[in-house]
């Protein structure tokens, strides 16, 4: 829906005039989108998983979810409140990886009883929702000695939050600031103020990683970047990496702390001879992306005051560049 509603505001654009098919001047951003599907915990993900099971099995044959349940054992889930249900202190860890075994014992008392329906319209509904379940256990769950299980501490990468909603993630925009679903990417024409493009990736994915979605509707509009504003994100992003000489993209500067060494800004980078100049007038040759080392007998030679000496020795005569 967001995309065709892009697409009419460009048509009637176009028809207005208010651009044509001139290079954009544009400023590319993102922000946090919160997923419609319900968070849960490790415990009420499986139970939820497992209580959609048994609801759309139950569907597929006429009959009320508490007979299904009970058929296939499954009665612990499919109550109201699978915390309620359960009734352990969940302030100790002992009670919580009890009730974690018993919700665990539920899945493959289900998982069985899956497999021996006969029906297969049966098999079809289920499979998909039970598979909800067995992907939470194995990201979540960990069996030590003995046969005991627990959570995995941390968070897995690529964790699933969400039962109805398989693409929502834990991300964040900043460090104060988590998101719970989506990252928004939107392309701001600066000269009409219009929006021209936008992508929506999981939050746990990396900026860059849609400008490549923002480059298709850019070549269906039959347009091309002149001027691009990003903030550092975007900076590994395809379109910074194989950018043409037309464009031109501004970023905001990473910061440049000043202590007791030499920064980067006292270096003198030479892009077309490829040559990095050290405040002693020194040059070495650079590959982008690579690391430079200039020669310790070269640093011991240096006809410049001791303190400049002494701040090399410290940087260990290497600059990456």
């Amino acid at each position: 829906m967001d995309r065709r509603l892009i697409e009419q505001t460009i048509e009637l654009a176009s028809q207005s005039q208010t651009f044509g098919p001139r290079p954009l001047r544009a400023a590319l951003e993102s922000s946090p989108l919160w997923g419609a599907g319900r968070v849960e915990d490790t415990y009420n993900l499986v139970g939820h998983a497992l209580k959609k099971v048994m609801r759309v099995v139950a569907d597929q044959q006429e009959r009320e979810l508490a007979e299904v349940a009970s058929e296939a054992g499954a009665e612990l889930v499919c109550g109201s409140s699978l915390k309620a249900t359960l009734d352990r202190d969940w302030d100790q860890q002992i009670q919580k990886d009890e009730a974690l075994a018993l919700v665990l014992q539920v899945l493959h008392t289900v998982e069985t009883w899956v497999q021996r329906l006969t029906d297969p319209e049966d098999k079809i509904v289920a499979d998909p929702v039970l598979a909800i379940a067995k992907q939470v256990q194995e990201q979540d769950v960990q069996i030590g000695e003995e046969g005991k299980v627990s959570l995995i501490k941390g968070v897995a990468k690529n964790r699933r939050i969400s039962v109805e909603d398989g693409q929502m993630r834990h991300g964040r925009k900043s460090r104060s600031v988590r998101v719970d679903g989506y990252k928004r990417h939107v392309l701001h024409d600066l000269d009409s103020g219009l929006i021209r493009a936008v992508g929506i990736t999981p939050a746990n994915v990396a900026e860059a990683s849609v400008t490549e979605a923002i480059s298709e509707d850019l070549e269906q509009q039959d347009v091309g970047l002149k001027e691009l504003h990003i903030d550092r994100a975007y900076l590994s992003s395809h379109l910074v990496r194989e950018r043409s000489d037309d464009l031109e993209v501004y970023c905001k500067a990473w910061p440049v702390h000043q202590g007791k060494r030499f920064s980067k800004q006292t270096f003198v980078l030479d892009w077309e001879q490829q040559i990095i100049r050290c405040p002693a007038d020194q040059e070495m040759p650079f590959v982008p992306g690579g690391v430079v080392h200039f020669p310790k007998d070269t640093c011991a030679q240096c006809p410049s005051a001791r303190p400049m000496h002494d701040q090399c020795e410290r940087t260990q005569r290497q600059y990456p560049s």
